[in-house]
């Protein structure tokens, strides 16, 4: 198939794009790079040290023999988008290219507002693009699971079935999104089900839990493709943050009891995962939605996993609950269904002691790369500030370009 990854040069992104090509799909990358920007602008960085994707993309092609198409540009830009849109001709559209950090859309008005233009506006161009240039095109999002919240029923994937005042529905499932970020999401989904349904597009949601690891067969074939693995409080994701903080000897940093309980998934999966929604596209007028995860954890469950993993490496690893500056149930009921892709073929990964292992020694690996001063979390969810007061932290001081994004997992 001819494939677009928009976000191509993020995380998850990136991942994909060498899978989709190694697979024999013709794939091109669409990205502003501006996430490279970010870690610049926020005073972070990933712990793996990341090529410049020009680079990447030439050691992929001498490896591989396969060419990764590569177009410059931000979603925002409706022109720079169609055009490439029309040279591409793309059967799928695989869309990364969303400001994905929580903390990060809760910083101050500056970052809420730059997270829903982009999100929200990058996602209604697509869908102008897609019905003016390429309207049998299957439209492949990544979601996420926060759109949900954590509500005291079972989550279903995308839809329920209501009965009320003795009349039945089937109609999409409650959302109670937890940041502007996930509101941003929640946004998206409602544009993409109704355009499906006036245009007759194509839509897959992908509502994805918490990606952890960096190895993909395919990253794995040389140093220069490595993956991003993000441990700071803005872009990092638990797993990370913990595994980062076990080999510099930081206590496990868990925000209030602990309790907050999410889904999880491996990058390997993940890749796969797309493309199985790209194999089994949606049927015009069709907009779903699958669950994108294999096992649920609390963040207590989470870091006692990395205490045992540290022990047998010989690392001291305490534990220290924090105040916790998320808005959030730190107890609560959680069960979400997620069989719609295992139906349609997905053999999953799970957390083993080996893949927690592996972590661990990346982290331990590329430890003096990581910068204990951004561990502690300074983003206060009920204290977002408007950017002309005084900030509520560094991080909220740094400036953020007004343009497209790349970084894609749930923090």
């Amino acid at each position: 198939m001819k494939i677009a990854v928009l976000g191509g040069d993020g995380y998850c992104g990136w991942a994909t794009a060498l899978h989709l090509s190694a697979r024999g799909h013709r794939v091109a990358i669409v990205d502003s790079l501006v996430r490279r920007q970010w870690d610049d602008d926020l005073g972070v960085q990933t712990l793996t040290p990341i090529r410049p994707l020009a680079e990447r993309l030439r050691v992929w092609q001498d490896l591989t023999g396969n060419t990764i198409e590569f177009f410059v540009g931000d979603v925002t830009d409706y022109d720079f988008l169609s055009a490439t849109i029309e040279r591409i001709e793309p059967e799928a559209v695989i869309h990364f290219a969303e400001q994905r950090s929580a903390p990060f859309s809760m910083i101050d008005r500056q970052h809420a507002v730059l997270t829903q233009v982009n999100n929200v506006i990058g996602t209604l161009n697509l869908l102008f693009a897609i019905r003016e240039l390429q309207p049998e095109c299957h439209l492949v999002k990544l979601g996420t699971m926060g759109e949900y919240g954590t509500p005291n029923i079972d989550i279903e994937e995308g839809y329920i079935q209501i009965e009320h005042n003795g009349r039945k529905d089937v109609l999409p499932f409650p959302k109670q999104p937890g940041s502007f970020y996930h509101l941003s999401k929640v946004h998206d989904s409602h544009n993409i089900m109704f355009t499906c349904k006036v245009w007759n597009l194509r839509g897959t949601d992908l509502n994805q839990g918490v990606v952890y690891g960096t190895a993909t067969d395919e990253v794995e074939l040389d140093e220069a493709l490595i993956n991003r693995f993000d441990y700071d409080e803005i872009f990092g994701t638990v797993l990370n943050r913990f595994c980062a903080q076990a080999a510099i000897g930081h206590p496990l940093t868990i925000y209030g009891r602990g309790g907050q309980t999410r889904g999880f998934l491996d990058l390997r999966d993940t890749v796969r995962c797309v493309e199985l929604a790209c194999l089994h596209p949606a049927e015009p007028g069709e907009y779903r939605v699958f669950n994108q995860f294999t096992e649920q954890f609390s963040v207590r469950e989470l870091a006692s996993l990395v205490q045992l993993a540290g022990r047998k490496m010989g690392l001291r690893v305490a534990v220290d609950h924090l105040p916790d500056p998320r808005v959030e149930a730190e107890e609560h009921y959680y069960n979400a269904k997620h069989s719609k892709l295992m139906e349609l073929g997905l053999k999953s990964h799970l957390l083993s002691d080996s893949l927690l292992d592996s972590l661990m020694n990346i982290a331990v690996r590329y430890r003096d790369r990581i910068d204990p001063s951004l561990i502690l979390p300074k983003v206060n969810w009920r204290q977002a500030r408007n950017e002309r007061n005084q900030p509520a932290s560094a991080t909220a001081a740094a400036p953020v370009p007004s343009h497209g994004f790349s970084r894609d997992s749930l923090p």
